[in-house]
């Protein structure tokens, strides 16, 4: 037999196969309490309008709450046969409570109720996101203010650079989530727009109040065209763009944290808490925890790239292929969320072996910038002139295996005579480190203030 919540223009129920790949309820009941507010507010309006009479919306709006409770308490039964969660709401709310049950859908359709549902669902998942990338900040910013003097060799080419400071690397994230966040708070002030009302494609001849409904469910106003209201998926396309730049920004940090505890680094400690062993290496601390938050970032991405794929070759309007933008974004945005609470917790778990950083921080010529600069400082020598000195020096320390600030000071005038002593109280890592006080450097008064005005700026509580 045909669907009778639409079949009225069929003669036969569908095949077996185009009912599995047409239902969606197995992915979209998620949307069960957005559903039924997006009908609530609809329903209010149409009472408010004369559409329905206050009897029957009363009648709609109960049985909808009742609708609810059975949900959340898990005697509310989903039947594939009506395809979606808004065919199986309103399936019950006939059984519930009769005719009036029939009256729900008057001046809209499953293309902008859809819409609706997604957008809400989208905007109270960004929010959840953000309080999640919040507490990550809040633990970065911690860790760095407990950190703010802590040595660490800075890399590029993930050889040795320059020295920075612990603090310093891990206000580098804290930068880093704050943009994420940025971006997140962006998309969803550009999502907050309601298709209700839109119905099907072209808006209905009935006399709605589409800024009514829009504010009842706290969105800024209407979409203003009614193709597009039903048809744009552009906001579940700039979220998971946000998500897969956070995730790939979890999954560097992730990456440094497999780097770290390793036992050519060992710059820092997990506890067992984020750690696991080996089925048959009894010595094996494992960083899991990390390696799946660089792992899953490849889900993240495959979602906006799924996304992508699907509406690039979709006219307007509405097309059944956007039933596919839901799996994915779901999926995505649970990953990160379960990413970050994963990351937040390594971070405030870890522990820098400071001993060991420092000593690396001052292994590979670390200080040799500093070098130059004290040259082009002291001895007026143009920085390209300073370099190549520099360069020569440090040839003459690797020759004899020695550190720069160990080079004898007759070795560093046999390539520059008018180098003196002093410059020896720029060549610790120390000193090149405190050194470092420009606007963003890793000098640790800087790393300090700024960790304090972060936390602050965050509502941290110390």
């Amino acid at each position: 037999m045909s669907n009778k919540m639409w079949g009225g223009r069929f003669s036969a129920g569908p095949d077996a196969a185009l009912e599995a790949i047409n239902a969606s309820i197995d992915f979209d009941r998620r949307f069960y309490a957005q559903d039924i507010r997006g009908s609530q507010a609809h329903v209010a309006m149409l009472a408010r309008q004369g559409i329905v009479t206050d009897e029957d919306a009363a009648a709609i709006s109960q049985g909808l709450t009742e609708i609810l409770a059975e949900i959340e308490d898990g005697t509310f039964t989903f039947q594939r046969a009506l395809e979606d969660i808004h065919l199986n709401i309103e399936s019950r709310l006939a059984d519930k409570i009769g005719a009036p049950a029939g009256r729900l859908h008057t001046a809209r359709s499953r293309n902008d109720q859809v819409a609706t549902d997604f957008r809400l669902w989208t905007r109270d998942t960004v929010d959840e996101i953000d309080a999640a990338l919040l507490g990550l900040q809040q633990a970065l910013a911690e860790k760095a203010l407990a950190h703010a003097g802590t040595v660490m060799p800075g890399f590029t080419h993930l050889q040795s650079a320059q020295p920075v400071t612990f603090g310093h690397h891990m206000l580098a994230y804290v930068e880093m989530v704050g943009r994420d966040r940025g971006r997140f708070a962006d998309a969803r002030a550009r999502l907050n727009e309601s298709p209700l009302g839109a119905a099907a494609l072209a808006g209905t001849g009935f006399p709605i109040d589409r800024h009514m409904t829009a504010g009842a469910l706290g969105f800024t106003r209407p979409m203003a065209n009614s193709l597009d209201a039903v048809s744009s998926r552009d906001f579940a396309l700039e979220v998971l763009s946000a998500a897969a730049i956070a995730a790939t920004h979890l999954s560097r940090l992730a990456e440094e944290i497999v780097l770290w505890t390793t036992a050519q680094f060992t710059f820092v400690r997990l506890s067992d808490r984020f750690t696991t062993g080996s089925s048959i290496m009894p010595q094996k601390k494992n960083p899991d925890a990390a390696e799946l938050v660089r792992g899953k970032t490849g889900r993240v991405i495959g979602a906006l790239v799924g996304l992508l794929t699907v509406i690039k070759g979709l006219p307007l309007a509405y097309s059944k292929d956007m039933q596919e933008d839901k799996e994915g974004t779901f999926d995505a945005l649970d990953t990160l969320g379960l990413c970050l609470t994963a990351m937040t917790g390594m971070i405030a778990d870890l522990e820098p072996d400071a001993a060991a950083m420092k000593r690396a921080a001052g292994s590979g010529y670390s200080t040799a910038t500093d070098l130059a600069d004290w040259l082009v400082r002291e001895l007026r020598l143009p920085f390209r002139e300073a370099h190549h000195v520099t360069g020569r020096i440090v040839a003459r320390a690797v020759e004899t295996g020695t550190s720069l600030e160990e080079l004898p000071l007759a070795d560093l005038q046999a390539v520059e005579p008018r180098i003196t002593a002093a410059v020896f109280d720029v060549l610790s890592v120390e000193k090149s480190i405190a050194s470092r006080t420009s606007f963003g450097g890793t000098a640790p008064a800087n790393v300090e203030r700024e960790a304090r005005a972060w936390l602050d700026r965050l509502g941290a509580k110390r």
